[in-house]
């Protein structure tokens, strides 16, 4: 899963291929359908003169999200109209499509009830892709050459750098590197290349967390406070449960902000985690809602650390990466060396690619940031549905959904469980500058999809996406 703020709302990113800049014939001559065009060409133009002149003139509240949305429009490429859902003079609901993932969303559009009409709000929230405009499965072979094909053009545009991964009943049938591991050394990415992979590492949380409630050792129906008592915000330690931290329901909030970007280099362990964060309050009632939630499985990782008594990263390896085989994997500090771990690159605002190092944690944290190549992402997948990390009983529980999220899948325990096309498949994403990765694991099928990117989002979602709506379904 990818989520991303633009225009006020959260987006998860989710799966479709148009014209950027298109629009329908069909839009409706009233002041929502002008405000519409409008926003749209603006805001697909990808100038950033152009869409602030809009702005100004059309919505000035979104004036101060300008930031936010030009970044946003680098990484969608721009929306197209797909289908006009409901009109009135002065609210349209449509279906839109973005340029680099196939993602659909509903937008809808609202101006002021009078001239000059002037945009009240605009909002976007993914959907999953409407029948009508799904692409039809392929076969297996026909599916393979096309996802080379599409992956080969997406690297040569510069829109992809990573690998590619697709298994049928735990072999891979295709794996394939493309692009540069290290430009200024000219290193080209392999199939060894380990890459970051941002909130992925909240699976292997996920796993561990349920493996000591196995054990007896962590009940998730219990509040924080049970495994952390000295936890500095009451509210918190009392009222949110293990499970909530898990499904992202507690209300714990983020890790992300002007209080990180100043620490960045300090947070070096959970505990310093813990220090900035642990006096804030629950955001909601915990349990009332969905809200998702970084800050969450860092505590879960606290948790881990006081039951064990050892250190989250020492427990994770032993636990979840050994077993399953995984033997390049892990959450070093940034600052040590390590073998294959490829340069991140992220776009600055003139569109030069830099390395991402100015971004970058201490080290990756219970909530992302460690790094995987994509055999060990398969070698992960292979040990969950074997029942080597877990027995059946809890990898149901680990993976089935419990709470509906706002891109139209469920979230589970640390995975997103959702349909692509009719068949059931749990994973999780992750992306951050210079980072992007995917794992979609389908036990109906017998596929597993991972793609593990050096470049910002979407480089490697668009790329799963594109596998993901053809699959075949057997």
């Amino acid at each position: 899963m990818r989520v991303f703020l633009s225009v006020g709302l959260v987006l998860a990113l989710a799966t479709g291929v148009a014209q950027p800049g298109a629009v329908t014939p069909n839009i409706p001559d009233t002041p929502a359908g002008h405000a519409l065009v409008g926003w749209l060409r603006a805001f697909d133009s990808g100038d950033r003169a152009t869409f602030l002149a809009f702005l100004r003139s059309k919505y000035p509240s979104g004036v101060q999200r300008i930031d936010e949305d030009m970044q946003f429009r680098q990484m969608t490429g721009g929306f197209v109209v797909r289908e006009i859902m409901t009109s009135a003079p002065t609210r349209l609901v449509a279906t839109v499509e973005d340029q680099n993932d196939e993602q659909f969303a509903t937008m809808i559009v609202v101006t002021e009830s009078a001239a000059p009409y002037v945009i009240a709000r605009v909002s976007l929230r993914a959907i999953a892709t409407p029948a009508q405009f799904a692409p039809p499965a392929m076969s297996r072979s026909d599916l393979l050459a096309a996802l080379d094909s599409k992956v080969e053009t997406e690297t040569s545009a510069g829109g992809f750098a990573g690998a590619v991964l697709v298994a049928k009943d735990g072999q891979a049938i295709f794996a394939r590197a493309y692009g540069q591991a290290d430009r200024e050394h000219n290193i080209a990415n392999t199939l060894e290349t380990r890459f970051r992979m941002g909130s992925m590492n909240k699976m292997f949380t996920a796993v561990a967390t349920l493996q000591l409630a196995a054990a007896g050792k962590i009940n998730l129906d219990a509040p924080l406070g049970t495994y952390l008592p000295d936890y500095p915000n009451k509210d918190v330690a009392m009222h949110v449960t293990i499970a909530e931290l898990l499904d992202h329901t507690g209300g714990t909030g983020d890790i992300f902000g002007p209080q990180f970007d100043a620490r960045r280099l300090e947070l070096q362990s959970l505990q310093d985690y813990e220090k900035l964060y642990g006096s804030r309050g629950p955001a909601f009632t915990p349990g009332s809602k969905w809200d998702y939630s970084n800050y969450g499985f860092v505590l879960l990782g606290l948790v881990i650390e006081k039951v064990t008594g050892q250190s989250y990263y020492d427990y994770v390896r032993e636990h979840v990466y050994a077993p399953a085989g995984m033997t390049s994997t892990g959450s070093e500090p940034e600052n040590e060396a390590v073998a294959g771990r490829s340069v991140g690159y992220t776009l600055d605002p003139n569109g030069k690619l830099v390395p991402n190092t100015d971004t970058l944690p201490y080290r990756g944290t219970p909530a992302g940031g460690g790094y995987s190549t994509v055999g060990d992402l398969l070698k992960f997948a292979n040990a969950l549905q074997q029942n080597k990390l877990l027995d059946a009983r809890y990898t149901e529980m680990l993976t089935t959904g419990k709470v509906d999220t706002p891109n139209g899948s469920r979230y589970a325990y640390g995975f997103e469980d959702q349909r692509f096309n009719g068949v059931r498949c749990f994973g999780h994403g992750g992306g951050a500058p210079g980072m992007n990765g995917e794992l979609e694991i389908c036990p109906e099928n017998g596929y597993v999809v991972t793609v593990l990117a050096n470049l910002d989002p979407p480089a490697a979602t668009g790329i799963e996406n594109f596998v993901m709506a053809r699959l075949p379904k057997t």
